[in-house]
């Protein structure tokens, strides 16, 4: 690939053509959801964009096709803290066809200062962040198995290793503070990426489930994108000074991209993790996950913790 213009990634990979490919992101009306839709639009994917919002994902999708002409750009309603809003949004793509990748993007990234919870009762943070994504993941995987070598790809986070987590407490009913909110969910959406790839091996799946995180990636360092991204001055100003070690959303999405397209890990055993060389920064490469994220005893823990708050099992 060669860059074209600002929000361009100057990489250039083998197998980084996404021509013919159908891909599904969650949150992809705005920040990295919205440059990796734009990333994949420009690279010939038809993309399914899920969004809370049907107004900013329409508002999205018009800056989208403004940008490339012949985007191939459907827009499906859901909530991805709201069970009912999943199944609702699994029944519907379930009717379009295969799907070649699904990119977990939606999240909570402001959490609430004390703890709330979602329509169904689940700590809000990680029943955005995590629940109703493994309940997606859960309800398309029979779509996606019908592509030879489809991939799921989570979104993980360097908060991952800067926080101690309590997962014998996963909804953080007494040990909620915003940050391990947002950290903790972000352990769970990483160990769950890598546990699901086990299994999906274990049971001769051709599907391939990887995690990817975007760096120190912020809106002030982002291009404005009316509707899309309106840093305010301060945030712009904050961005500038915080230059050397942070870039923009549009670079953020690179290793989520990477991870959806690129074929020279598919016969990895796992896990495969993508995240910027410069850790916070820079352009994509395999990363080392936090420890707890690959421990099996914490992978168990967590996908127990979605059965019980979704009712949903699959590859037991």
């Amino acid at each position: 690939m060669t860059a074209t213009g600002p929000e361009e990634t100057p990489l250039t990979r083998r197998r980084g053509d996404a021509t013919g490919l159908r891909i599904m992101i969650t949150g992809a009306n705005g920040g990295i959801g919205f440059w990796s839709t734009l990333q994949l639009a420009r690279r010939g994917a038809e993309v399914i964009m899920a969004c809370r919002n049907p107004e900013k994902g329409e508002t999205a999708a018009q800056a989208i096709r403004a940008r490339v002409p012949h985007a191939r750009l459907h827009l499906v309603p859901l909530d991805v803290a709201s069970l009912n809003s999943v199944a609702q949004a699994v029944d519907e793509i379930s009717t379009r066809g295969p799907l070649d990748g699904l990119i977990a993007n939606a999240g909570m990234v402001h959490t609430p200062r004390t703890r709330k919870e979602s329509v169904d009762g689940l700590e809000l943070v990680a029943a955005t962040n995590y629940f109703g994504h493994y309940a997606l993941i859960a309800g398309l995987l029979p779509v996606l198995e019908e592509t030879p070598a489809a991939r799921v790809v989570t979104l993980g986070s360097l908060s991952t290793s800067l926080v101690r987590a309590r997962l014998e407490d996963p909804q953080l009913v007494k040990h909620y503070s915003p940050w391990r909110a947002y950290a903790q969910s972000k352990i769970m959406v990483q160990s769950f990426a890598f546990e699901l790839d086990r299994r999906l091996r274990l049971s001769q799946s051709s599907t391939r489930a990887l995690c990817a995180h975007p760096g120190y990636s912020i809106s002030g360092r982002t291009q404005i994108i009316d509707g899309v991204n309106n840093p305010s001055p301060a945030k712009v100003l904050a961005g500038n000074l915080q230059r050397p070690f942070s870039q923009g959303k549009s670079q953020g999405a690179w290793p989520i991209v990477r991870a959806v397209l690129d074929t020279d890990d598919v016969d990895d055993p796992g896990p495969v993790f993508y995240g910027p060389r410069g850790l916070v920064r820079g352009v994509p490469r395999r990363a080392t996950p936090a420890a707890i994220t690959t421990d099996r005893w914490a992978a168990n823990t967590i996908w127990n913790a979605a059965e019980t708050a979704t009712g949903i099992s699959f590859l037991g």
